[in-house]
C-alpha cells in the first residue's frame, strides 16, 4: 500500500491581541472560513486520513478540528504532537519516519517555514511558500514510513484556499 503524507499549514491566524503568546493565537475570520473549505476539498478528492497529527498551537489545532469536522474524522482522535511546533525540518522528517506502520495516509497540521521546508525536502520541489491553509500532498512508493522519510516521494497536490472576495 502506498503511503501518503498530507501537509496542512494552519489557516490564517489573528494578530489582534498582542498580549497572546504565539502558541495561543486563534484563527481569524478568514481562517475560520478557509479551514472547512480545505476540509471539503480533501473530502471531495477522496483523501480520508488514517490519522491527523497537529501542532499544539491553538491556530493549528483549530484548523485540524475544522478539517476533521468536514471529513467526518473524530476530533477526539486528533493526535497533538509537541514536536510539530517550532521544530526543524529534520525533526519533522524523524517524526514522519516514526509514524505507525498501519497508517497509510496521515494529515500533519503545522507551521511555516518548517512545512514548506519539509515539503521541498520530501519531494525535491522548489515550493516558495505554503500559504496559510495550504495543502501539500506527498505520495510515496515506499511501504514503510522510515523509507518514505529517507527516499522522499512525489508532489501529488498543492492547493491553496480560494482568494477572498
Amino acid at each position: 500500500m502506498m503511503k501518503n503524507l498530507i501537509l496542512i499549514r494552519h489557516a490564517k491566524s489573528s494578530w489582534n491581541d498582542a498580549a497572546l503568546s504565539d502558541r495561543a493565537r486563534p484563527l481569524n475570520k478568514r481562517g475560520k472560513r478557509d479551514a472547512p473549505q480545505m476540509g471539503r476539498l480533501l473530502k471531495d478528492k477522496g483523501l480520508p486520513p488514517d490519522a491527523i497529527l497537529s501542532s499544539p498551537a491553538k491556530r493549528a489545532l483549530k484548523t485540524a478540528k475544522l478539517i476533521a469536522a468536514e471529513i467526518g474524522y473524530p476530533k477526539q482522535r486528533i493526535d497533538v504532537r509537541e514536536e510539530i511546533y517550532e521544530q526543524s525540518p529534520a525533526a519533522l522528517v524523524e517524526l514522519v519516519a516514526g509514524l505507525e506502520a498501519g497508517w497509510n495516509r496521515v494529515f500533519l497540521v503545522g507551521h511555516n517555514p518548517e512545512l514548506t521546508d519539509l515539503a521541498n525536502r520530501l519531494t525535491g520541489s522548489n515550493i516558495e511558500n505554503v500559504p496559510t491553509g495550504g495543502i501539500v500532498s506527498v505520495e510515496f512508493s515506499a511501504s514503510s514510513w522510515r523509507e518514505c522519510a529517507q527516499e522522499g516521494g512525489r508532489l501529488a497536490l498543492f492547493e491553496r484556499p480560494p482568494i477572498a472576495e
